[in-house]
């Protein structure tokens, strides 16, 4: 599965009515996992692959070796939630059979960790889960998104830069190959140096690229691209080379970067 079916998948499970002793499974599924490694994990006994050590009346737990430890509860608000994680990660399973993630939700919170990792733990309402699809990418072997997470300087900005990866897949389905892999990349590389630059005061002024894009884009959105492209050209003019370049002089702003 491509991030653009896994978001798709994501969020229409988050649409349906939870269900604590399916949730784990469904979430497997949508992050490209099949019917029969759902069904061994589903199994109980020696040919089970299910390898939880966590248990607990209202609790469902699933761990998926060399992948994810999930678990369930029945409402009992964040303070649970927070303390199932706690014992998701905590778990000699979980470190025996080398969980990449941690999971727990009573289907109104969401709170999960990325074990091994410095990448902050995700706390989100249930409904909101579709939006941190990203954090999780790596279940499905994508690192092209993860590596832009991992050099993001901010949440704020690693969630638009997630929406747009998906956005841009889902209009351009011929970009999800290697061949247009190096692109994709360099322009994602643009965009965090952009928005490291706002944060760290590289560039003058409040939010200068993002509120350029905004202010100079058509509501439409159809020419972000030149707007995008006389910024980035703007960043590779030297500063005595300028005038010859012939700027834009919302562009103009944007100091030399070399490239």
């Amino acid at each position: 599965m491509n991030a653009v079916e896994i978001e798709e998948a994501v969020s229409k499970l988050v649409e349906e009515s939870f269900n604590a002793a399916e949730f784990s499974y469904a979430f497997l599924e949508a992050f490209g996992n099949k019917s029969a490694t759902l069904q061994r994990l589903r199994s109980v006994g020696k040919n089970s692959t299910n390898k939880t050590d966590v248990a607990g009346d209202g609790i469902h737990a699933v761990l998926q070796r060399n992948n994810i430890h999930i678990a369930t509860c029945s409402a009992g608000g964040t303070d649970a939630v927070a303390g199932l994680l706690k014992r998701l990660v905590d778990s000699s399973a979980s470190s025996k059979h080398k969980a990449k993630f941690a999971l727990a939700t009573d289907g109104h919170t969401v709170h999960a960790e990325c074990l091994n990792s410095e990448e902050p733990p995700l706390v989100c309402e249930f409904k909101e889960l579709a939006d941190h699809f990203g954090y999780f990418l790596e279940l499905a072997g994508i690192s092209t998104v993860r590596q832009i997470r991992e050099n993001a300087f901010d949440i704020k900005a690693t969630g638009r830069l997630n929406r747009l990866y998906v956005e841009l897949l889902r209009n351009n389905p011929d970009w999800d190959g290697d061949e247009r892999r190096e692109e994709l990349n360099h322009f994602f590389a643009r965009l965090i140096f952009c928005f490291f630059a706002e944060d760290t005061g590289i560039f003058n002024g409040n939010a200068l690229f993002t509120e350029t894009v905004r202010q100079m884009s058509d509501p439409s959105g159809e020419n972000t691209d030149f707007v995008l492209a006389e910024v980035f050209r703007a960043m590779d003019v030297p500063t005595k080379a300028r005038d010859a370049a012939k700027l834009r002089p919302w562009a103009g702003q944007f100091p030399y970067v070399n490239g």
